[in-house]
């Protein structure tokens, strides 16, 4: 069984986001770059697949500029086989169907049985590329998995609903996106690091992938959110009820 795991290249969760000057986007230059926390706990979960003899390889993919070889090294650190960057240059960012679309394409392209990723990005929060991934494939899909178990015909999973628990099963091949319950993701040693740096990675443009890259969404501008009023102390429920009702005008 083949696996597939989509990666990508965020500003590091540690750090504080500013938006530019002229209110084009988030200030990314000079900034610390990693990747995304839910796709690293997708990689853990591939690798340990392949760890149980479950898996027979772990493909990493992303999509992005040559920076973005930098995450698919820190995927083959953690243990993936071989990488594919899909290489794009624009400067907007790839809406979630392009992924998608993209993604088929890789998919069909290495014979996967199992793709598994993130269940969103932290820059964007779109939490949509998974779903639209298994819908052009005509696959089954697992979302925000807690728990997963493989075997050769089908999987089990258990994600997280307002009402508790729920557990799925889903003939392969499938798609599964991962909750941050799945597992805690292993860091790379120095040794894997210097073994990474000498494993494949294969380039391909989206133009030999058959996809043209369309924006259907134009971004007009970025602001911060605005301060927070600051509060204030209230001697009694009667005043507090004044306040809310005259001045807050939420009574």
């Amino acid at each position: 069984m083949k696996i597939l795991v989509p990666v990508k290249r965020v500003i590091d969760y540690n750090v504080h986001i500013r938006v530019r000057s002229d209110h084009s986007g988030v200030e990314t230059d000079h900034v610390k770059m990693s990747m995304n926390p839910f796709d690293e706990i997708a990689v853990e979960e591939a690798v340990r697949l392949k760890e149980k003899s479950i898996a027979s390889e772990v493909i990493a993919v992303t999509i992005g500029t040559a920076a973005a070889q930098e995450t698919l090294r820190q995927a083959m650190a953690m243990g993936c086989d071989r990488a594919v960057h899909v290489v794009y240059d624009q400067k907007n960012d790839c809406e979630p169907l392009q992924v998608a679309r993209v993604l088929r394409k890789v998919v069909g392209r290495e014979d996967v049985q199992l793709v598994i990723m993130g269940k969103q990005a932290i820059d964007d929060d779109c939490n949509q590329c998974g779903q639209m991934l298994a819908a052009l494939l005509q696959w089954g899909q697992a979302t925000f998995v807690s728990q997963l178990e493989v075997t050769d015909k089908a999987i089990l999973a258990t994600r997280e609903i307002d009402g508790g628990l729920e557990t799925l099963q889903c003939p392969l091949p499938a798609v599964v996106t991962t909750d941050l319950r799945l597992n805690t993701p292993r860091y790379a040693s120095l040794p894997s690091i210097m073994q990474a740096k000498r494993k494949p990675i294969a380039s391909v443009s989206c133009e030999e992938l058959g996809v043209t890259i369309e924006q259907h969404c134009e971004r007009l501008a970025v602001r911060e959110p605005s301060a927070r009023a600051a509060g204030m102390m209230v001697k009694d429920v009667d005043e507090l009820i004044d306040q809310l009702k005259n001045k807050a005008k939420v009574l």
